[in-house]
């Protein structure tokens, strides 16, 4: 495949659905060849970016096995020569009390929330750093910022993403590769639809708690990251936790309150 050292190429995980697809998309939209990740090969966002003219190869496989980034990391170079941007997005939830949590699943979560990040991050951003430039942006979450009951692994993970985040950029910022995180708060993905589906959650308790009454879309947050992975934009942003979240975070008040100032 012919490589064009003046495009830039941004990665993204977890591209099959939900906000990863999006972001694959837009990133497309703005320019960028793609190379996009998913357990199984993400055939939406690659058929979608195809017929409207873009550039895109995709891989399927475990990011949690260093052996796979490694071979994805070497994929990526052999076929456009470059990778710009990593926005390290795959994730998983998991809802169950602390006292009821196994170690297994608590693992799991770590594991591909918190673990693959790294393992991307290291792998991609050696090659970053040999470049003198790069751009890495970790998909946190509102629960990376606040304690949310019923989610001891999840929010551990996002918690752990945010320092990650902070680490890197401290040790990478001064060679050229920004580390950023997107804290999105709910949005309405496949992940929402099926952790709804155990009755922990409805709609009206998300909205009710978030100031601006909506769930945020897909959209909101792929801007975001795309924001953060422009140089141009946001070029002096480094080691920052961006809360997309609808002022979820920022909300200290009641729900009566809450409601009275809408």
């Amino acid at each position: 495949m012919k490589k064009n050292k003046d495009k830039r190429v941004a990665v993204v995980t977890g591209a099959a659905q939900g906000i990863g697809c999006r972001v694959a998309e837009l990133l497309a939209e703005r320019g960028y060849r793609l190379a996009v990740n998913d357990l199984r090969m993400p055939d939406a966002p690659i058929e979608r970016i195809r017929s409207r003219g873009g550039e895109v190869i995709g891989y399927a496989g475990d990011i949690t096995d260093e052996s796979v980034v490694e071979g994805w990391v070497r994929g990526v170079y052999d076929s456009w020569g470059r990778a710009d941007v990593l926005v390290n997005n795959a994730g998983i939830s998991f809802i169950a009390a602390a006292e009821n949590t196994s170690r297994g699943d608590y693992r799991r979560v770590l594991d591909v929330n918190l673990v693959a990040p790294f393992l991307l991050a290291k792998a991609f951003g050696k090659r970053m750093l040999a470049a003198g430039h790069g751009s890495i942006v970790n998909v946190a979450s509102v629960a990376g910022l606040v304690g949310i009951a019923d989610r001891a692994a999840y929010n551990a993970s996002k918690h752990g993403l945010v320092g990650l985040t902070r680490t890197l950029a401290a040790e990478w910022g001064g060679r050229g590769v920004r580390v950023n995180a997107v804290c999105p708060g709910w949005v309405k993905t496949e992940m929402d639809v099926a952790d709804q589906a155990s009755a922990t959650y409805t709609d009206a308790d998300i909205t009710g708690r978030i100031p601006m009454a909506r769930f945020a879309t897909k959209d909101d947050i792929a801007s975001a990251i795309a924001f953060l992975a422009d140089d141009k934009q946001s070029g002096f942003i480094n080691g920052h936790a961006l809360t997309v979240d609808g002022g979820w975070v920022a909300d200290g008040s009641w729900e009566s309150l809450r409601r009275r100032h809408r």
